[in-house]
């Protein structure tokens, strides 16, 4: 049963602050202004810089060492979504982890579909290793189709023989774009961010045309092979269940060090809203599997 703090959630998302139907252009903007009444991060410092030729931004909670670092990528359904909706999460988990987040602004779909995305976060990787950094003091996160994201960058830097971070962390990932798990029916009167229709709209934008089920697109159905040690959380309403629970089945069968977090009751990226302890919770859980992994 829902708490009270999380059901105020739940019907916040349900009264639909940003338009489904409305067009992309539409959804960044309302999501822009949503994100713009929230107050700057308390203790966070937040540097401005650029990624291999992208926007992205330094964001460090007070203490965190500079020399570990957390590539993160944020939610959005390859569509919508950018730093300033992002800071404050990526900020929590900088407080959590006690590193540095860069939060990178990938290209969007339709504007740059796949896999636009994935160079991005490979030359955004590319750039901390450049800067000095030792593949042993970093990881890569991802909220919903920031998840998915990391999982393929991952993918991508390992075909390429680039050298692999120490862990990633996927929150509520979006991980198959051809949307064939069973609880994209089994929870979606439960759901109140993440549908069967909206994610068709957003994954026919991004792929282009391509295969859905093409590995970089949708790392369920990759060669999950030599990976890093992941953290995957997933929310007990959530369509995406059985992306995460699938992919976590098929890396451990890969011999991939995974390890499946599945919270009672929680919706999608429950982790950015902090008023819910379980926020918190996960947080912090999330730190300690990142500050075990980054030594």
């Amino acid at each position: 049963m829902a708490s009270a703090e999380l059901q105020m959630v739940i019907d916040l998302l349900r009264g639909q602050p940003i338009p489904r139907d409305a067009s992309f252009v539409e959804q960044r903007a309302a999501m822009e202004n949503l994100t713009a009444l929230a107050p700057p991060p308390e203790g966070v410092t937040c540097t401005p810089c650029e990624v291999g030729g992208r926007p992205a931004e330094w964001v460090g909670a007070a203490g965190a060492d500079p020399q570990r670092a957390l590539l993160y990528l944020h939610g959005g359904g390859y569509c919508i979504g950018s730093i300033n909706s992002h800071r404050l999460l990526a900020a929590d988990l900088s407080r959590a982890a006690g590193v540095r987040a860069l939060l990178l602004d990938y290209r969007l779909a339709p504007e740059h579909p796949f896999p636009a995305a994935v160079e991005d976060a490979v030359a955004a990787y590319r750039f901390l290793l450049d800067a000095g950094f030792d593949r042993r003091r970093l990881a890569i996160a991802g909220d919903s189709a920031g998840g998915g994201l990391a999982a393929a960058t991952l993918l991508a830097l390992r075909d390429r023989d680039v050298p692999l971070p120490a862990a990633a962390a996927l929150l509520s990932p979006w991980l198959d774009l051809s949307q064939s798990g069973e609880s994209m029916t089994s929870r979606a009167a439960l759901d109140p961010m993440v549908q069967r229709d909206g994610l068709q709209r957003m994954a026919d934008a991004y792929l282009a045309g391509a295969d859905p089920r093409t590995p970089l697109a949708s790392p369920l159905f990759a060669d999950l092979r030599h990976l890093p040690p992941l953290l995957l959380h997933v929310g007990g309403a959530e369509t995406l269940l059985d992306d995460a629970r699938r992919f976590a089945a098929r890396a451990s069968a890969a011999g991939v060090d995974a390890t499946l977090e599945v919270w009672d009751d929680m919706i999608h990226v429950w982790h950015a809203f902090g008023l819910l302890p379980e926020a918190r919770a996960a947080q912090a859980r999330i730190g300690e599997f990142l500050r075990r992994h980054l030594g």
